[in-house]
This record gives C-alpha cells, structure tokens and sequence, in this order.
C-alpha cells in the first residue's frame, strides 16, 4: 500500500518538473519588436536576403556576357533559362523548405550553414563551367536550392522577434533586394568587363561567404524549442487553405506578380527603342529598385496600422496611375523617371503585404504560421516569375497600335496595358473586403 502510494507520488513530481521548466522559459523570454538581439536578425535577415535574392535579379548582366563571349556565345541554348530556372526553383519550392524548417526549429542554423555551403559551392563551381548546361546546373539550379536553405529560417526568426511591427519589419527585410540591386549591378558589371566572368563568380562566392556567416550568426532563436517538441514533428496548420480569403489574397498576388516583373524586364529595351541615350533604361531600373525599398518599408507600416487590404489598395492605385499614366505617356526621360519612381514605391513594395495577409487569416486560426503563407505566397510570385516571360514576348508582337498617342503607340502598347490591367487585379482582396469575405 505505501509502495503504490510512492509511486503514485513520484509521477506528478516528474510532471511538475516538467511544467516548471516550460514555465521558466516562457518567463525568461527577451521582448518583442525591440531590443539588441531583435535588431541583430533584423539585420542579419535583411543581408541574406540581399545576397539570396539580389544575385538572380542581377543576372541580365551575365546573361548579356555570357551571349557575347566563349564559349558560350556558340551555345546560346538555355542561357536565357539560367536565371529564371533558379528563381522559379526559389519561388515554387519555398513552402517544402519552409515545412521542413517549421517542423524541425531545432535545425535552422544547421540549415541555413548549409545553404551556405551549396551556395558558395554552386558559384565556384559555375565559374570553371565551359558549357551553358553546366551553368544551369549549378548557377541556375545548385544556386538555388542553396539559397532556399540559407534563406527561409530567417523568417521564422524574424516572425519570432516581432509582433505588433511584423510588417515593418519584413518590409525591411525585403528591402534587401532593393537596396542588392542598386549596388550589385555596377560590381558586377565591373567585374564582368574588366575580369571576365569566372573572376566576378568567385568574388561574388567569397562575398556571400564573409557576409552570410555573421549574418546566420545574429539569426538567433527568441522562442525555447519547447521539451514536448524534441524527437516529434511539431503540427502544420493547414485550415486557412479552406477559407475564402486565402484564395483571394493569392489570386491578387499571382495577378500583382504577372505585372511585377515586366517593367524591369522591358525598361531598358523600350528607352532604347524609343530614342532615348543609352543610360535612360539602367538609371531607370536603379529608381525602381531605389523605391522600393522606400516601399517595401511604407507597405509594411500601413500593414501594422491598418488591415491589409488598406495596403493592398495603396499599393495598387499607386502602381495603376504609375503605369497607364506615366508609362503609357513616357516619351521623354522625365515621365520615365517618374513612372519608375512610382512604380517602384507602390508595386515594388507589394510583397510587404504578405505579412499583413498572414495576420489577416490568423483571425480565423491562431496556430497559423506566417512564414508558411509567406512561402505559398511565394508560389505564387513564382507563377508570375515563370510566364510573364512568354507572355510578354507574345505581347510585342502584336506591334505598334496605330493612332494610339505616347507610349501606346508603339509596340509596347499591348505590354503597357497588359501590366495596367494585371496590377488593377491584384486588388482583387480589396473588393472581397467590399463584400465581406475577408
């Protein structure tokens, strides 16, 4: 009798251990949307960001160089499907990285080490390439399962450390990519004519090595992998894919995302093709990219201050007049300029608002996990990535239209309202608001 009662003493003490621990952590846990160590992964996630996703936005340089010299020039097969391989690789595997990073928390850092790792390996390994498939093997491909792994657990650190300016500070973050592609555009294109491109591959490797590594470093935890969760697969909430306004957000997106693209893909042809000097078209994507990272970081302060579709709708008027009114009647360099400037605070920072469609399902589901509706949403900018290419080809060769005035005019008339008409849909959620399905 005494024996029964020991034990039936000891069980709950072992629970009670167990209890106070988690209790102890909880209560020992740094504050959110502030503080050195949030700071530090708000920074270090802004860096990887612009190493990750800066280069594959870049590689219209290499693309250029890789057409005109040796041994590629003879092999122009598949050079163009360099860059988009890798960032329809990144876009449309984020959510299987992102499940793989939320289920196990313990392995971030080791994942993003080794992204790093793949990363630095697929550019060295691109610079002793001489044949175009084995660039896409590894500048295309490699490089883009690396930078999956050493970029996504950043933002789970960062969904950690801020709450109540989430948006701003994925706003910042993203910045990264603007912020790339004013830089990295002129090292590159240094290193390209002066060295070639095996010389500014490696550079680029070594500079991605010294960057990422304080960078992984400063990503530190702010929540305890919790005692429950050790050795078992942590639960995915996948309920909000039933609802409505997911669907809404992710139509506007995928729509946001045909007309994102085309502008920095077009720019330089069309001031070119519409008598303006040589410099008109990079100036005018290094205003774009300029703006939006002023963008990206106003998206994501009306995210926290209003409800999403408040910065949908900002960011969609904005990138409507930007497009039928100063794209469609830019004929002369100052109409460029502004279009570009424009467009790039308005629809340049359109992905800021993931977070703020996050919070907008996590009223129908607390568990749910913003990282993952930022990687599906991801998959989506991937579609837009993968098709506005062919799209847009197609687009041009419809030719001038005839007695439309300005821009319109010419062969880019279609394509000119085409993005209008693409960016107008992607407030697509702001009339599911209107009718009260969000």
């Amino acid at each position: 009798m005494n024996k029964r009662n020991e034990v039936a003493i000891d069980l709950p003490s072992l629970q009670n251990i167990s209890l106070e621990e988690e209790a102890r952590d909880v209560a020992t846990l740094p504050p959110v949307d502030g503080g050195r160590d949030a700071w530090l992964a708000l920074a270090g996630a802004f860096t990887l960001e612009a190493l990750v996703w800066g280069f594959p936005y870049c590689y219209g340089l290499f693309r250029t160089y890789y057409s005109m010299h040796e041994p590629f020039a003879s092999q122009p097969a598949g050079i163009a499907a360099i860059s988009t391989t890798a960032t329809a690789i990144m876009f449309i595997s984020a959510p299987l990285v992102a499940l793989f990073v939320q289920r196990y928390p313990r392995l971030r850092r080791t994942s993003s080490l080794l992204g790093l790792v793949v990363t630095v390996a697929s550019l060295l390994a691109a610079s002793f390439c001489n044949s175009t498939a084995g660039l896409l093997a590894t500048q295309g491909v490699l490089f883009a399962v690396g930078g999956l792994f050493l970029y996504f657990p950043a933002m789970y650190v960062i969904d950690e450390w801020f709450v109540a300016r989430k948006g701003l500070a994925f706003g910042i973050v993203w910045t990264g990519t603007g912020a790339s592609g004013v830089v990295v555009p002129w090292l590159l294109q240094w290193l390209l004519s002066d060295y070639g491109f095996r010389t500014a591959l490696r550079v680029w490797a070594v500079v991605v090595a010294i960057l990422a590594l304080p960078s992984i470093w400063a990503l530190k935890n702010r929540l305890p992998v919790s005692h429950s969760a050790r050795g078992t697969l942590r639960r995915v909430d996948w309920t909000f894919l039933t609802a409505a306004p997911f669907w809404l957000f992710q139509f506007g997106n995928v729509t946001m995302s045909l007309a994102y693209f085309l502008p920095s893909l077009w720019i330089p042809s069309f001031s070119r093709d519409m008598g303006m000097p040589s410099f008109s078209g990079p100036l005018a994507i290094c205003l774009i990219n300029v703006a939006a990272c002023a963008g990206y970081i106003l998206q994501g302060q009306l995210v926290d201050r209003y409800h999403v579709t408040t910065a949908i709708f900002v960011s969609v008027a904005g990138s409507v007049i930007s497009i039928f009114l100063f794209w469609g009647f830019a004929t002369s360099q100052p109409m460029l300029y502004i279009f570009a400037l424009i467009w790039g605070l308005t629809g340049g920072g359109f992905t800021a608002n993931w977070a703020g469609c996050a919070s907008a399902l996590k009223t129908s589901s607390n568990s749910l996990d913003t990282s993952m509706v930022i990687s599906l949403m991801c998959v989506g900018k991937g579609i837009g990535s993968v098709v506005t290419g062919p799209i847009s080809e197609q687009l041009l060769q419809v030719g001038p239209w005839r007695g439309a005035p300005f821009a319109y005019g010419s062969q880019y008339g279609a394509l000119i309202v085409f993005t209008g008409a693409t960016a107008m849909l992607g407030g697509t959620a702001c009339l599911g608001r209107v009718l009260k399905l969000l």
